[in-house]
């Protein structure tokens, strides 16, 4: 497999790009790779390989999701590679080279995750320091993090191969992998701790001790918790729009006897 300098400079782009655009508010492309195996096909020259491929990791990535801070593969990158791999050697051999640099992802993911919180509590001090540019400087750091996450092990993957970035995964000591690991557990428990914060949980404890029952004694899945939860809200919403709706027409009538007399 041969490819020009300008192509990998645009892979390492497109990857990069990818990873920013998929942490950046708004997102202005579509996240799914099917998308980028597109993209990654009319570099390559090839955007059937492109399409097919795309839509192969597509399908791998249904029903995953990470939720608060949980890192999942990253199948974005992983049909960049694909793709690029898929349209010189073929595409089961393509996927074969991607899936594994979409679970170093997740690796890096991790690490970035726990640089960003760094980021993020320094760019605090330097608000309550009322140091605003110094503030808006060190939060580009963040965006660079997570697309150099991306960037990298594609430009390994893309001049080095496979062999390169299975090298890197089996040299990280076990200590360093159990670490990321554990790290990884503990982020999403974070996210939801950090969404709870900005949520009137305290006022509705109560469905929120429900879900946990469900979910923790009763093996009830996500999704079947989710509808129960979305049916006692939309019960809730019902019953504040009829005491609204009360409310409302108890002022009207109060208003109307004010005026008679």
């Amino acid at each position: 497999m041969h490819l020009t300098v300008i192509q990998i400079i645009m892979l390492t782009l497109l990857a990069f790009i990818k990873h920013v655009d998929y942490y950046g508010i708004p997102m202005l492309f579509v996240n799914y790779p099917v998308f980028w195996g597109l993209f990654t096909g009319i570099i390559m020259g090839d955007i059937k390989t492109g399409l097919v491929v795309g839509g192969t990791v597509q399908l791998m990535s249904l029903g995953v999701a990470g939720f608060g801070g949980s890192s999942v593969p990253d199948y974005g990158t992983t049909a960049i590679i694909a793709t690029a791999f898929g349209a010189a050697v073929g595409k089961q051999a393509g996927l074969a080279i991607g899936l594994p640099v979409g679970m170093l992802g997740v690796q890096l993911d991790v690490i970035v995750k726990i640089l960003n919180g760094f980021v993020v509590k320094k760019s605090q001090e330097y608000n309550n320091n009322h140091q605003y540019k110094k503030m808006n400087a060190i939060l580009w750091l963040g965006p660079l993090f997570f697309g150099l996450s991306a960037a990298i092990p594609v430009f390994i993957s893309v001049t080095l191969g496979q062999a390169a970035v299975n090298f890197i995964l089996k040299s990280l000591p076990s200590w360093f992998m159990g670490g990321l690991t554990l790290a990884g557990k503990l982020l999403p428990a974070v996210g939801i701790a950090m969404l709870l914060k900005y949520m009137p949980a305290a006022k509705y404890i109560n469905y929120l001790l429900i879900g946990f029952f469900f979910a923790a004694f009763l093996k009830v899945p996500i999704i079947g918790v989710a509808i129960f939860g979305f049916a006692l809200a939309f019960a809730v919403y019902k019953q504040a729009e009829k005491e609204g709706e009360w409310k409302k027409s108890l002022q009207n009538t109060q208003s109307f006897v004010g005026e008679d007399e």
